[in-house]
């Protein structure tokens, strides 16, 4: 209280005036003498010090009054505002403490499709089911006075609150089981104090209105194990092959320590550390009489047998297309993936099941051992739905859709894009180029010389019909310069092709990429005559109680490419089967077409990265793409040759019990009889060699092989 010291006279030293209120038994003869001559003579000044005294105690009592009545009112409002929680807390009832089933998956026929490997799996278990060493590890492992508190234990949050401060994070949690059920039915894992505070409301409703046991049941149906497994009836049946009720106190305890941290404490993923607490449970068991001195020495340090049950094989050959439409779904449905998978929805997709089981067991047989990836997709071209699409080799190692996700250089897939706009500008399927080797001035000053297959060439004129057939990179690189790059891109937008292509001459040739969806989209409008095409996978949704949520709209088709054009490029694209087309090369379908008993229409192409096959039927449209994630150079006969081999075998399964049905003709071309090296009228000179071939009405040409 120093500042109170100035009503003493400044020719008394501040030490002397706290001397006066020492002991006189500790003072020496001399000063006590000085004591009393001092009084007697400064009896004045003994009265201002005594009332200094008086005025510091007056002002430390006043201090102390106001902090009491301040300390009452903030602790009035603190027990006002609690009771006003408690209150609220009790007005809103019991909690909803229903869980929705897990969403299900239906093919095109509304058939329940198995969806364990992707949707996470939960089976409800009563309490009174559940094996008491179950309910004994878990108490024992997250709460150990679960049923002495009322949703909070106030000794951890003191002790984590302590931690978090020390360390300035939230690495320490308090959460009671009461908590931890609050948060499995309402929030995320987040660590933040708003979550915190929502989840202790949570907790208040759940203890007003549950039994412990109640809360207990709950708590151990919500849990999460990891592996997609919810609840410790399907961990159970997941790690042991058996129910919750039939569990030993060593494998309950193993399940136990789980849920601490499914990714690190799982036996699948970390059997060391997954033991280790295992035997860290244990002993809490034992400390807490739950087991018996005897009963931990015979489990101390013994294994725990895991008896996993894994999706079917022939279930993960399905599942990029499952996760395809699980992700469209969410989006339809603008919730997330988590938000659908527990949202209790029905999913009705376009698969078609048979078609999805000899797609992915023809990738199987046909696709090398090694890395080499595939990409693979069916769609029916007049609906628009897609009815089997893999998009890798295998999902389990990589969910990479190479579908959908992947973008690559298309090749010469990328030609009958260019030879529709050439037919639109006036190019017939007789109109003959020249094919040699040719260096293009570009107008930048640069040259380009594109090279063919093998450095092979016809060194001389070769029909269009014939140039798409043999895949001639002379014919298709002139005639971009006619039509020119610019108005190339434009038709893959026409297309469906939204990519960022480049203007350049070597786009004739596919430089551009692009993904495997947008290729089969493209082909599916030349398969259904250039009707738009909007691909999808999901054709509806409904929720627990069936009411529709979703329905894929059915809208009238629009026209996109001229019908009597696109049917002239489908009947040149069955060339690539018909040898009678062959020059300085063979037709780049000679190797498959032996396999073939439907009439098809399709084209390869190759890059140094990338293998490629498109093609339709009048029912539907396939493509294949195969390469390497890392883009290395594809150099064995073996990888070069899959995606024909896949696109070919596949084909013919699903078109099996199918009639051969021919592309239907329009009305607006004329079929003409014509010699695929001159581009000349069957006459003759060539009746051994013509090849039915069609043409937009008045087109057709004049000349007739005579020599």
């Amino acid at each position: 209280m120093l500042w109170r010291t100035n009503v003493l006279k400044p020719e008394i030293p501040f030490w002397n005036m706290q001397n006066l209120f020492q002991s006189n038994a500790s003072r020496p003869p001399y000063q006590k003498i000085y004591l009393h001559v001092y009084i007697l003579t400064n009896f004045s000044i003994l009265i201002k010090i005594i009332s200094a005294k008086i005025c510091v105690t007056s002002g430390v009592f006043d201090m102390f009054k106001k902090l009491f009545f301040l300390t009452m009112i903030v602790s009035s409002f603190m027990l006002s505002a609690f009771a006003v929680i408690l209150l609220f807390t009790y007005l809103l009832g019991p909690p909803d403490t229903n869980l929705h089933q897990q969403t299900q998956f239906f093919d095109r026929d509304e058939n329940l499709l198995e969806t364990q490997a992707l949707v996470n799996q939960r089976e409800y278990i009563a309490i009174e089911e559940i094996s008491p060493h179950v309910k004994n590890a878990f108490t024992a492992a997250e709460d150990q006075h679960f049923y002495d508190h009322y949703g909070f234990d106030l000794k951890r949050i003191g002790g984590a609150v302590y931690q978090n401060v020390i360390h300035q994070d939230k690495r320490q949690g308090a959460s009671t089981i009461t908590q931890q059920y609050a948060k499995n039915l309402y929030f995320t894992n987040e660590k933040t104090w708003t979550r915190k505070f929502k989840e202790a409301l949570a907790a208040m409703r759940l203890e007003m209105f549950l039994t412990k046991d109640e809360i207990l049941e709950g708590y151990l149906n919500t849990i999460y194990f990891g592996h997609g497994q919810y609840g410790v009836e399907a961990a159970s049946q997941y790690f042991f092959d058996k129910s919750a009720r039939d569990l030993a106190v060593d494998e309950a305890a193993l399940l136990a320590g789980i849920p601490k941290g499914p990714a690190i404490y799982s036996p699948l993923n970390d059997y060391e550390r997954s033991h280790e607490r295992q035997q860290w449970i244990l002993r809490r068991m034992a400390s807490l009489d739950f087991i018996d001195q005897q009963t931990y020495d015979a489990l101390k340090n013994r294994d725990v047998p895991i008896v996993t049950a894994v999706a079917n094989e022939s279930n993960r050959d399905s599942l990029y297309f499952m996760d395809t439409a699980m992700k469209q779904a969410a989006e339809l449905l603008d919730i997330s993936r988590e938000e659908l998978k527990h949202g209790g929805y029905n999913v009705y997709t376009t698969m078609d099941v048979e078609a999805q089981e000899h797609l992915s067991e023809t990738v199987k047989e046909n696709l090398p051992e090694g890395e080499l990836q595939v990409g693979t997709v069916t769609i029916n071209h007049q609906s628009g739905e897609i009815v089997a699409l893999q998009g890798g080799r295998d999902y389990k190692k990589s969910p990479f859709n190479r579908v959908t996700q992947a973008s690559r250089m298309t090749g010469s897939t990328f030609k009958p894009i260019l030879y529709y706009a050439a037919l639109l500008y006036g190019f017939t399927p007789a109109m003959t180029l020249e094919s040699a080797e040719t260096t293009f001035q570009l107008e930048n000053g640069k040259t380009y010389k594109p090279t063919n297959y093998g450095d092979l060439y016809a060194n001389g004129p070769i029909t269009l019909a014939q140039a798409l057939a043999i895949s001639d990179n002379i014919y298709a690189v002139k005639t971009n310069q006619f039509i020119t790059s610019d108005n190339l891109i434009e038709a893959a937008r026409t297309f469906g092709i939204e990519d960022d292509l480049p203007s350049v001459p070597s786009l004739a040739l596919g430089s551009g990429s692009t993904s495997v969806m947008n290729m089969a989209e493209a082909y599916g409008l030349l398969a259904n005559g250039g009707a738009s095409i909007d691909p999808y996978i999901v054709k509806k949704i409904t929720n627990e109680d069936g009411e529709v949520l979703y329905e894929h709209p059915s809208q009238p088709s629009e026209r996109v490419l001229d019908r009597d054009y696109a049917f002239v490029l489908t009947h040149l694209l069955t060339g690539i089967f018909d040898e009678r087309l062959n020059s300085y090369s063979r037709v780049t379908g000679a190797t498959i077409a032996p396999m073939l008993t439907h009439h098809y229409a399709g084209k390869s192409g190759t890059t140094p990265n990338d293998s490629w096959m498109i093609g339709y039927s009048p029912h539907y449209t396939t493509a294949v793409w195969t390469g390497y994630d890392d883009h290395q150079q594809i150099e064995k006969r073996e990888d070069l040759v899959a995606a024909k081999q896949i696109w070919a075998e596949y084909m013919e399964k699903i078109h099996e019990n199918k009639p051969v049905q021919p592309f239907e003709v329009p009305d607006g071309v004329t079929g003409a009889y014509i010699d695929p090296d001159t581009g000349y009228l069957q006459g003759p000179a060539c009746e051994d060699r013509t090849r039915l071939m069609y043409f937009i009405k008045g087109t057709v040409p004049k000349n007739v092989c005579t020599e």
